[in-house]
This record gives C-alpha cells, sequence and structure tokens, in this order.
C-alpha cells in the first residue's frame, strides 16, 4: 500500500523539502501529477535543473503532469462556465467543490497498461495545501480531496502522496490546525522543517523533525522520531545532529 508523506514548516520555508521529493521521484522514473499552488513552473524547473532534472522534459515524455495555479487561477475565468477546470471552486459563490481538482490528479496518473510509457508507481505532490484555506476552501474539503486522492493513488494504484502544509502557529488559526491535525492522523511519516529558536544564522538554517507514524503498532512502539539540524545550500541541503555544524566544531 502507498503512503502519505506530510510536509509542514513552521517559522521557515519548507520548499526545499518540495524541490527534493520532485526530483527524487522524477529520478526514480515515477509518473507524478505535481499540483503546484505556490510557485511558477519555470521557478520550478530552474531549481530542478540545479537538482540534476528537467521538469520541461520530464513533461514533455509523460512523465510529469503539472497544473500550475498561478496560471490557472486566470484561466478559470476565461473559458465557458460549462467547461470543468481544476479550479473550478474560484468561480464558485461557495468555494468547497473540488472534486474536479480530484478528476485532474486522477486522469494525470491513472495507469496505462503496457507500452514503453509504463512509468513505476504514480505519485502526487501537492506545494501547498495551506493556499486551498486561502483561497476560501474550507478544511473539511481540503481533508476530503486528500481522503479520495488517498483511495485512489495509495490504496487503489499503490503510489504515494506528499504534501506540504503551513503550521501558522497561530491558535486562532482554527482553519488550519483542523487541517494540519487531520492531515497528521493520515500520514505514514512527517517531516517538520522549523525555523531556530535563537533567530537567524548563516550556518545552520532550521531544524527538520522526522516522525515515523505506525498506526498499526501497539501505542508503545507506534512513533519514533529523529531531529536533525540542516544548511541550505545551492544544489544541496547538508543535515548533521543538533550542535554539531562543521561552522561550531
Amino acid at each position: 500500500m502507498g503512503k502519505l508523506t506530510l510536509l509542514c514548516d513552521a517559522k521557515t520555508d519548507g520548499s526545499f523539502l518540495v524541490h527534493h521529493f520532485l526530483s527524487f521521484y522524477l529520478k526514480a522514473n515515477c509518473k507524478v501529477c505535481f499540483v503546484a499552488l505556490v510557485q511558477s513552473f519555470s521557478h520550478y524547473n530552474i531549481v530542478g535543473q540545479k537538482l540534476g532534472v528537467s521538469l520541461t522534459a520530464a513533461r514533455e515524455r509523460g512523465q510529469l503532469a503539472v497544473l500550475e495555479g498561478l496560471r490557472s487561477a486566470v484561466d478559470v475565468f476565461f473559458r465557458p462556465r460549462e467547461q470543468l477546470h481544476p479550479l473550478q471552486f474560484l468561480r464558485e459563490a461557495s468555494a468547497g467543490d473540488l472534486q474536479p481538482l480530484y478528476a485532474f490528479v486522477r486522469d494525470a496518473l491513472e495507469p496505462v497498461d503496457g507500452g514503453e510509457d509504463a512509468w513505476r508507481c504514480p505519485v502526487l505532490l501537492v506545494d501547498d495545501l495551506s493556499v486551498l484555506l486561502s483561497l476560501g476552501v474550507g478544511p473539511v474539503a481540503v481533508l476530503d480531496f486528500v481522503h479520495y486522492c488517498r483511495a485512489t493513488v495509495c490504496r487503489e494504484w499503490k503510489g504515494n502522496i506528499v504534501a506540504l502544509v503551513h503550521d501558522s502557529g497561530d491558535a486562532e488559526d482554527e482553519e488550519s490546525d483542523v487541517l494540519l491535525n487531520g492531515l497528521s492522523h493520515q500520514s505514514h511519516l512527517i517531516l517538520r522543517a522549523e525555523g531556530l529558536a535563537t533567530g537567524f544564522c548563516k550556518d545552520v538554517h532550521g531544524q527538520l523533525r522526522i516522525l515515523w507514524r505506525r498506526p498499526l503498532q501497539p501505542t508503545a512502539h507506534r512513533d519514533r522520531s529523529l531531529t536533525y539540524q540542516y544548511k541550505i545550500q545551492d544544489k544541496s541541503v547538508s543535515f548533521f545532529a543538533k550542535g554539531m555544524s562543521p561552522a561550531v566544531l
């Protein structure tokens, strides 16, 4: 059965995790559906080239399907209403129906029998789900979307899902808390990027908490976690134990 990996960032930018998984799955010859709601395709492509992959080439050969949110958010208003768009909810009075977005994911990743274009396991990558909340979609609707994607991509097709969500740290932001808690309970792996409590440091950019969740195990052995600090470089990310930065040593 496939896995759901939750990427979370708090008081820092966790986009480096998105770039890592995108390049990782493309190099692994997986079929990838990338719902990119934050940056332009050219931005992701430039970073991908630094990591050794060409998103343009992957899209041309049919390995990568991209929903470019910044461009699609404009396109949806300039097509007939009867032509459904993945971001159709932007035209609705009450934003809550993500079925067209799910249909885009399903059509992009549906396995093809045989042929030279038979890729490895399908992967859905979303950057990031918190944007849907900002666009007026309720957290329950976003969780329903993830549930349907898990049922199709993870259970039926044995693929994987990787999604980024922000932790605002605001106790009054109930919608963000509902989304984050709901996704955490569904996830098999949680990668949480956090800013340093001491503030900015040029040699240590933040810390990464890694939590493996095994819900079917007894309570005492259900979760296991590790914490590393990291420094983002031009073409890679260096990880080290807390207090063990090369600059310190």
